[in-house]
């Protein structure tokens, strides 16, 4: 059963799932697996790896900084696969890897998935790898090895299409919480709650996960209320921006026991 699958099951009204984002290859080159180890141990649900762009459309500020360090750090989709080649000896929540398809498609769609079902990885998230494509072109290679493509939807996106995304999905459908680019706001407003409503009272068949704007207790109880769980990106960044690796176990109590 795919990780993601389980970690799913496993939630409840007071058990919600946090998803961490970071970038492969920040602060520094050889972090990737230390920071993967430390969200582990400090209660994480699941992680979301980022694979490092030039160019990364849906990423706020934080996350773009933290791109271009990586990048010229080093870290190559090769080197991300290096890092991660014994991961599963020592990590066995949900590992996705979430980044844009030009990296994907040059290194080759099916070599790429081969890697990350020979390293263990559950699922990817390519925010500009439109679903129609996606299912024509890559829905089957993606099956053959056992990897779950997680599809977006924004408060902009149609019921038909959520409808149709959840028809097809995997795993669980990434609820972006706001139109704009990625980045931690305090709270939430009227608008985004509204939408949280909307789409609960859709009883869509797939789990939905909100992303985008996450960055303490307050906004991710907000995000939960109505949801399986929550990703938090830009907030985690910028805390490794300024604190040590050691210290992550700091950052995710703030977020599920602040008290």
């Amino acid at each position: 059963m795919n990780r993601i699958k389980k970690a799913l099951a496993k939630t409840s009204k007071s058990k919600k799932i946090l998803s961490i984002y970071f970038t492969a290859g920040y602060p520094e080159l050889n972090d990737t697996v230390s920071v993967i180890k430390e969200l582990q141990a400090s209660g994480v649900d699941m992680i979301e790896i980022g694979l490092p762009f030039s160019d990364p459309l849906a990423d706020g500020p934080t996350i773009q900084a933290s791109s271009t360090s990586a990048l010229e750090n080093g870290m190559t989709t090769e080197s991300l696969f290096d890092q991660l080649t014994n991961i599963r000896k020592e990590i066995d929540i949900p590992l996705l890897i979430m980044g844009y398809f030009n990296p994907i498609l040059q290194y080759g769609v099916e070599a790429f998935c081969i890697k990350c079902a020979e390293i263990g990885i559950d699922g990817l998230i390519i925010p500009d790898l439109p679903v129609d494509v996606f299912q024509q072109n890559y829905a089957t290679i993606f099956d053959k090895y056992g990897l779950f493509n997680v599809f977006l939807i924004t408060p902009q996106t149609s019921d038909e299409r959520i409808r149709y995304i959840d028809s097809i999905s995997k795993g669980f459908i990434y609820m972006v919480s706001s139109a704009s680019t990625t980045g931690a706001i305090n709270s939430f407003d009227q608008g985004q709650s509204e939408y949280f409503k909307r789409i609960h009272g859709m009883d869509l068949k797939t789990q939905q996960i909100v992303g985008f704007g996450i960055s303490n207790n307050e906004t991710f109880i907000q995000a939960t209320q109505f949801t399986s769980g929550a990703i938090i990106g830009s907030a985690f960044v910028k805390f490794l921006s300024k604190n040590s690796i050691t210290d992550i176990e700091r950052f995710t109590k703030s977020i599920v026991h602040p008290h």
